[in-house]
């Protein structure tokens, strides 16, 4: 099977090059804006540069490799810079997916799209695939009209959506909640942290694995691909703290009120994972288990 996936010098894209790659039973073509920045994998796969706001490419590179499947994870996800980038989030999150959708209906491609729970109020989480969007930011909204192109089409499809993403690879700099607890208290610097919102964290190897297995079954829908756990930000950073055996007095309550978004956020989202479960065999790893791996991969990183 021939693979192609978008974004690959991201942190998901990264974690399905390193999943994928090392199998004989699928061929891997990884695309990025610029040159590959993926680390710590061998030369197991094919990398080609790829501005997939720019349709001519986009279908070059397809005519060029013919890949089975397109796990898409390209995207503008900076909530705020699409609120104040409109323009640039148009041209990531809804014209590159009509370019996508387009090479997949001329070539019989099956489109693995990578959506998020910002479709969402977050009145009413956490939500089932059937529940109704009712985005409130330009993110969100973008993300939303991106699964209308892919419903509308008549490509053979799965919409992954997923929720507040976390992990590291190597070279990468982005931080995360889990990053920036740890260093917060081991710094002993007072941190605030928020109770009015709701996400269930999820684990970037096992979002890596659910796109994994909707792009080798191909079974066609809408799937939340999520993590277990249904926490607000603060519960998350106590279990950090409580991890590592770090100082939680440091850690202060907030709510959302006290900081200055330009983005509106959904405040109770969290992703029904029944469907994927039954459907796919998806079995994620608790937030507990996710601080585990991600210590554990700290310290290799460390020792190189």
């Amino acid at each position: 099977m021939r693979i192609l996936i978008t974004g690959a010098n991201g942190l998901l894209g990264q974690k399905l090059v390193t999943l994928m790659a090392p199998m004989k039973s699928i061929d891997v073509i990884a695309t990025s804006r610029g040159e590959s920045r993926i680390l710590g994998v061998k030369d197991e796969f094919i990398y080609d540069s790829l501005d997939i706001t720019r349709e001519e490419q986009v279908m070059d590179i397809v005519e060029k490799h013919k890949p089975e499947v397109i796990i898409h994870t390209a995207a503008m996800t900076n909530v705020d810079e699409c609120e104040t980038n409109k323009d640039g989030c148009l041209k990531l999150n809804i014209h590159a997916v009509e370019y996508l959708v387009r090479a997949c209906e001329k070539n019989n491609i099956y489109l693995v799209h990578l959506s998020t729970d910002f479709i969402f109020d977050g009145e009413e989480g956490p939500y089932t695939e059937d529940a109704e969007p009712n985005p409130i930011s330009y993110y969100g909204d973008s993300k939303l009209k991106a699964e209308e192109i892919i419903l509308k089409s008549s490509i053979r499809y799965s919409i992954a959506r997923t929720i507040l993403v976390y992990g590291i690879t190597p070279g990468m700099s982005r931080s995360n909640i889990i990053l920036w607890v740890k260093k917060s208290l081991e710094e002993k610097k007072n941190i605030q942290v928020v109770t009015d919102q709701w996400r269930t964290p999820t684990l970037a190897e096992d979002l890596a694995m659910g796109c994994f297995l909707l792009a080798t079954q191909q079974i066609e829908g809408i799937f939340n691909i999520g993590g277990k756990d249904f926490l607000t930000p603060y519960d998350m950073a106590i279990m950090v703290a409580d991890y590592f055996n770090l100082d939680k007095t440091y850690i202060a309550k907030a709510d959302s009120s006290n900081f200055s978004q330009v983005a509106k956020r959904p405040p109770r989202t969290g992703l029904n994972l029944e469907k994927s479960s039954n459907r796919l065999g998806y079995d994620p790893h608790s937030f507990e288990e996710g601080i585990a791996l991600l210590a554990s991969q700290l310290e290799i990183l460390d020792q190189n």
